[in-house]
């Protein structure tokens, strides 16, 4: 990964991706490609899907309302993403466009948001959501794009978790700990569940529901009030760091 050019554009896109491979880009797509990246007749670009691995494709066939990307070469397999899902309380606006990103970044396979009695923004733009996930992986050579779910009450989160997962509650109220020695102390699991709640934290009721789930490791994010965006970056480092693939 230190040899990746990161001056290299990317697109994201759904189609299958194989040598050869002929792509005809939306609207959206081919616009951004003609008019925002300028890119002409002949004009290399990397493709991927979050499934095939990145290919580097040229640019062919340029109209003015149509163009065709062609797949000549895979440049890096497919890696599997980290088993990691970022659980939050949804913020408004840009803040949860930069978390958004930053999740993104960081790893998670999977964005859900989860309501929680003190959350603010209550109905997630989905669609706002994954495109700033898209956004984020074209532009740090991620190769696993983020699952974006439906957004689900804490209660019901609490009751459909799978088995075996390990829930990291990012707990404003906890006793100020050393954070790495209480994931290392973590029983065994399967995948990483990270749980961050709303401005105002969680309520006593929603605290003592989730400290009675199973496999619960109680993490405190230091002596000082973080911003829920600001929590998501700390947290999912510690995580990625002890427990993910930073090891």
């Amino acid at each position: 990964m230190s040899r990746y050019d990161f001056s290299a554009q990317r697109l994201f896109v759904e189609a299958r991706l194989e040598a050869g491979a002929r792509i005809i880009p939306d609207a959206d797509r081919l616009n951004y490609l003609l008019n925002v990246l300028r890119l002409r007749e002949g004009d290399a670009i990397l493709l991927f899907n979050g499934r095939d691995g990145e290919w580097r494709a040229n640019l062919e066939e340029v109209a003015k309302r149509k163009a065709i990307l062609v797949a000549e070469e895979r440049l890096r397999a497919q890696t599997l993403a980290a088993d990691l899902h970022y659980c939050f309380a949804p913020l408004k606006h840009a803040r949860l466009d930069y978390m958004a990103q930053k999740a993104t970044e960081m790893g998670a396979a999977r964005l859900a948001p989860i309501i929680t009695r003190r959350t603010q923004a209550r109905r997630v733009n989905l669609e706002r959501l994954a495109a700033n996930v898209v956004e984020a992986a074209e532009q740090c050579g991620v190769l696993s794009v983020p699952e974006v779910v439906e957004e689900v009450a804490l209660e019901a989160y609490l009751a459909a978790r799978e088995a075996g997962r390990l829930l990291v509650f990012c707990d404003e109220d906890a006793e100020h700990a050393d954070p790495v020695a209480a994931l290392r102390a973590a029983p065994a699991h399967a995948g990483v569940d990270v749980l961050v709640g709303p401005e105002g934290g969680f309520d006593p009721a929603e605290r003592e529901a989730i400290l009675a789930a199973p496999l619960v490791a109680r993490l405190s994010l230091g002596p000082r009030i973080l911003r829920a965006d600001t929590a998501a970056v700390a947290a999912l480092t510690l995580v990625q760091a002890v427990l993910g693939d930073w090891r």
